[in-house]
């Protein structure tokens, strides 16, 4: 607004709407900078390295023992080409898993770089005035004012499900080293499978987490929408909140389906022993 002596009473309440939002965004502001921060900064993983140098260390014993196992299954594989093949195929399986789980907590590492340096970028485009409570007309303060409470409450949700993803992406350094060693042993593979699934989700969620400001954000560039950016706002805000429960609910469902599996099998194979016995 032009401000001049015959609106001066208009531009005063204009000021003072503007000095109340600057002051709210200067509450909010510190709120706003940990949900950045949760969402495009690489997860620490240092915290982890002893646990996992441990895990390590317990796995290794193992490669021995799957060695001479496939040694021994080559030996008694006799002439059969299919069984010799299957032999050299398992080899190959378990030296490609030795190098994978010795170098795994680099390659979770350049993973999470990665994450954040995509969130990063996309957030950049985001801009930061995105999430700030801007003075655009009388009726979009108005709006702000009333749906302020239900924007921090959106905001404290979304901070404390990236908090909650941060602890379990951090801690999810060791749990890869075990899906690797999992997902290359054939009656443990589906459990792998399912892990370095559910890990890969929770490293790259808030990429789209990321996407979705930023369609918003252009969004709110419309004239059309932007006296009600608050609102806006807030539906973005909805649909990472009832995105992730989705996602969970999805992991869920896939796990039940990845253990039936074994446990049948497993069910199978204790019945026909006791049958036998």
């Amino acid at each position: 607004m032009i401000c001049s002596i015959t609106n001066i009473g208009e531009c005063v309440v204009e000021f003072l709407f503007k000095f109340i939002l600057d002051l709210i965004n200067t509450v909010i502001k510190p709120l706003l900078n940990l949900i950045k921060f949760f969402l495009s900064e690489p997860v620490n993983t240092s915290l982890f390295s002893e646990p996992w140098s441990i895990i390590i260390y317990i796995l290794s014993l193992t490669y021995g023992l799957i060695l001479v196992y496939i040694g021994l299954k080559f030996m008694l594989s006799g002439n059969s080409p299919e069984q010799r093949e299957s032999a050299k195929s398992s080899l190959r399986n378990i030296i490609i898993m030795i190098i994978l789980i010795q170098s795994s907590f680099i390659i979770y590492s350049l993973i999470l770089d990665i994450s954040g340096a995509l969130t990063g970028t996309i957030l950049d485009l985001t801009g930061d005035d995105f999430f700030r409570l801007t003075f655009n007309s009388f009726s979009s303060f108005a709006l702000e004012l009333i749906f302020l409470g239900l924007y921090l409450l959106h905001l404290l949700v979304v901070l404390l499900i990236l908090i909650i993803r941060y602890i379990v992406v951090s801690a999810g350094v060791l749990f890869f080293v075990l899906g690797i060693f999992f997902y290359f042993i054939s009656l443990l593979q589906n459990f792998g499978k399912l892990i370095l699934y559910t890990l890969g989700t929770l490293i790259f969620i808030p990429f789209f987490y990321s996407i979705v400001f930023l369609a918003a954000s252009r969004i709110i560039e419309l004239s059309i929408f932007s006296h009600i950016k608050i609102l806006i706002m807030i539906g973005s805000l909805d649909i990472i909140i009832l995105g992730t429960l989705i996602m969970l609910l999805f992991v869920l469902i896939k796990a039940a389906l990845k253990i039936a599996g074994p446990v049948s099998k497993l069910v199978t194979i204790v019945s026909s022993v006791a049958a036998a016995i």
